[in-house]
């Protein structure tokens, strides 16, 4: 007789029978999961093997990011599932779900695996979205298996049944064995990933800093930049800005063009603003050490008004990160993407702020070069135009008052209207008050208004970018912002059309310009000096020249006195001359004829200093003998000249009587002979005696 077997130390037949099975199953199970590295191989081989033993629709394994406490697909396999025909399904594989609920909360706390009716809990509060879904695509069951690592909850497998009752004690036994194996497996298929993942970003960081250091221009760096970024990581450059010379502004540098396809009119409005690095979200930027990640969701709800651009491409996050260059700023990058590393995030900027520091050192020496070009050729008009007087000739009292005006405005930065006749010296004024300035070591620019063409005024005086009218080929640099930190002299200010008035009292008042086609504003610091020979008084009752333009200019007026007016000053005026069309001629004029020097005295000099200048010029060509014998004055009738008024006032015996004092002043007394008054009023010496006795003009009136 057989002897009986106590149920507590001997297992049924069936017991052990269904025992084995179920490790051979999870042996067999373990075996593959050890070979597997790809995630998709996973899912399709556990899948596979579990559905030929047991019923269930689909499988999933889903993550748990601890940071936001939520969990999203890893992996997936629906292939047979009716699932897939509801058309909010697909979403779901690229949604994240809170883990705070109690639903995700009872599966967290289980200790092996828990099963679920759908029609239960997909209406509790706060239930995920997914189990609805699931519901309302046939299935009705679920059955939760945490994964666990180490250290904490990786996540879950999920299965589903669209029958009830699917998820057997053998189904979950199961479950239960592999759960580690397969935490492992996945543990395992993420550290490979993520290994993978940085040797493609370093091989992404090594090509594109290749391409980087390659370009030389903007826009070849804006090709590398569009190109890499989207090629690569499918990420999108929204905006570059770099931080202005002010260092308080900032301007836009690049963008990708096409990102905002779209919306381009409200994209190209708000990229245009001109901001400041105390804006709210650029503040933010600069100060934080590694950026920061604007959710696109989150900053609509919040009522940032770049997000509604940020949420037309679809994109999830914006990363904004510093520009810098060692520890200074000089910008912000903005890159729209739904995932992007730290480690690509600074590579990526590391090497663009290299290259846009290089591009702006080389665009600054491009620039200073030109404008050393510019110089240069403006240096040569002048040399062939200025008078080259090594100091201005003169020391009556007249001009004493001259210099005393000079030596006071000198060293302030006041703007300085000279004023007088044509050729009387007015531009060596100006570059005497220039050279006694503090901005001496800097080129005086002048610019001649009156020879300004009336379309290419605005152009000279502010420059303008390439493109920006037919014929602008090249960017040219104004002439304001040629003179930055040092003199600008408009000459014949009164020349200027009423328009070209308005654009330069702008600039006088805020000391800044705007290159025509141009969207910059450039701050200048210019000293101003101008000239005229008009009457700006009665220019402005007439309407030629805007008032509030003369007021602007007529800080510090100096009236430089005519030739006429300062005889004391012709014969040293002479003398400089003589001496220096002797060394510009090779002539040798070793003396200058007493009558000569008289004959010059006695003349009205209507062109003043250049008149004077040219005559002396053309006399030392006609000199062949070293002595200055004649020269050659033509004759005015401007002599003695007065007011219409003044004259209807007087006799015609007052009137000559007047006349000929003023003559016989000219000429210092003398009557006759070269230079004499009787040779000026055309009439014999005897006639002159005659008519000065007859006028009873004595020396005490001429000499007086």
């Amino acid at each position: 007789m057989k002897k009986a077997t106590s149920p507590d130390t001997i297992m049924p037949v069936a017991s052990v029978a269904a025992l084995e099975q179920e490790r051979k199953i999870l042996l067999d199970l373990g075996n593959d999961l050890t070979r597997v590295r790809d995630k998709s191989d996973l899912i399709a081989l556990f899948s596979n093997r579990l559905k030929g033993l047991f019923y269930f629709t689909h499988a999933i394994v889903t993550l748990i990011d601890h940071n936001s406490e939520t969990i999203s697909a890893l992996l997936y396999d629906i292939e047979t599932s009716p699932i897939q025909k509801h058309p909010g399904y697909l979403k779901l594989f690229s949604s994240r779900f809170s883990i705070n609920n109690s639903f995700m909360k009872t599966a967290l706390e289980a200790k092996g695996p828990v099963s679920f009716l759908l029609e239960e809990v997909k209406d509790q509060p706060k239930s995920p979205s997914f189990l609805k879904v699931n519901y309302e695509g046939g299935i009705r069951e679920i059955l939760m298996t945490k994964l666990q690592n180490a250290e904490k909850p990786l996540g879950f497998i999920h299965i589903y049944s669209d029958k009830v009752g699917s998820f057997t004690n053998e189904f979950r036994s199961i479950m239960n064995g592999i759960a580690p194996q397969l935490s492992s497996a996945v543990t395992n298929i993420l550290k490979n990933e993520d290994i993978l993942n940085k040797e493609k970003e370093k091989s992404f960081l090594l090509d594109f800093s290749i391409a980087i250091a390659q370009v030389k221009t903007k826009a070849d760096l804006q090709t590398a930049i569009i190109t890499g970024l989207d090629n690569l990581l499918h990420t999108n450059l929204a905006m570059i800005r770099v931080i202005d010379d002010d260092g308080f502004h900032l301007s836009p540098f690049m963008f990708d063009k096409t990102l905002f396809a779209n919306v381009r009119s409200n994209f190209e409005e708000m990229s245009n603003d001109r901001i400041t690095v105390q804006e709210t979200y650029t503040a933010q930027v600069l100060a934080s050490r590694d950026g920061l990640v604007f959710n696109v969701e989150e900053e609509l709800k919040s009522g940032n008004e770049y997000a509604k651009l940020w949420n037309t491409t679809g994109l999830k996050n914006m990363y904004s990160l510093p520009l810098r260059v060692g520890d200074r700023n000089i910008g912000t990058i903005w890159l729209l993407a739904d995932r992007l590393s730290k480690l690509m995030l600074k590579g990526i900027c590391a090497q663009i702020s290299i290259a846009i520091a290089n591009i702006q050192a080389n665009e600054k020496l491009l620039a200073y070069k030109k404008q050393l070009e510019v110089e240069n050729d403006y240096l040569k008009e002048q040399i062939s135009t200025i008078y080259n007087f090594s100091e201005i000739v003169g020391s009556g009292d007249k001009m004493q008052q001259v210099y005393r005006l000079m030596s006071l405005v000198a060293d302030s930065n006041s703007t300085v209207l000279v004023l007088g006749e044509t050729g009387s010296g007015k531009e060596l004024i100006a570059r005497a008050i220039h050279n006694a300035s503090p901005r001496r070591d800097k080129l005086m620019v002048k610019v001649n208004c009156a020879a300004l063409p009336a379309n290419l005024i605005e152009s000279e005086l502010f420059g303008h970018e390439r493109g920006a009218f037919t014929g602008a080929f090249d960017r040219r640099i104004g002439k304001f912002e040629l003179a930055n930190q040092s003199t600008i002299f408009l000459d014949e200010i009164g020349e200027l059309p009423l328009e070209a008035q308005s654009k330069l009292l702008r600039v006088i008042q805020e000391r800044e310009v705007e290159r025509l086609g141009g969207k910059l504003t450039i701050k200048v610091d210019v000293r101003l000096i101008a000239a005229t020979n008009r009457n700006l008084e009665e220019e402005v009752k007439a309407g030629r020249f805007r008032a509030d333009l003369y007021y602007r200019l007529n800080v510090f007026p100096i009236h430089l006195p005519p030739l006429r007016d300062r005889p004391e000053d012709i014969e040293p005026l002479i003398n400089f001359f003589v001496a220096k069309y002797n060394k510009n001629t090779s002539r040798k004029i070793r003396k200058i004829k007493p009558t000569v020097i008289q004959q010059l005295k006695s003349y009205t000099w209507p062109g003043n200093v250049r008149e004077l200048e040219h005559l002396i010029e053309r006399s030392v060509l006609l000199t062949t003998d070293g002595v200055l014998n004649d020269v050659y004055i033509p004759r005015h009738n401007e002599t003695g000249k007065q007011e219409p008024a003044q004259l209807l006032n007087r006799s015609l015996e007052e009137v000559e009587r007047g006349y000929i004092i003023e003559v016989l002043k000219r000429c210092t007394g003398k009557i006759s002979g070269p230079g004499g008054a009787a040779e000026i009023l055309d009439i014999p010496g005897n006639t002159l005696h005659s008519k000065m006795k007859k006028l009873g003009i004595t020396k005490a009136d001429y000499f007086g």
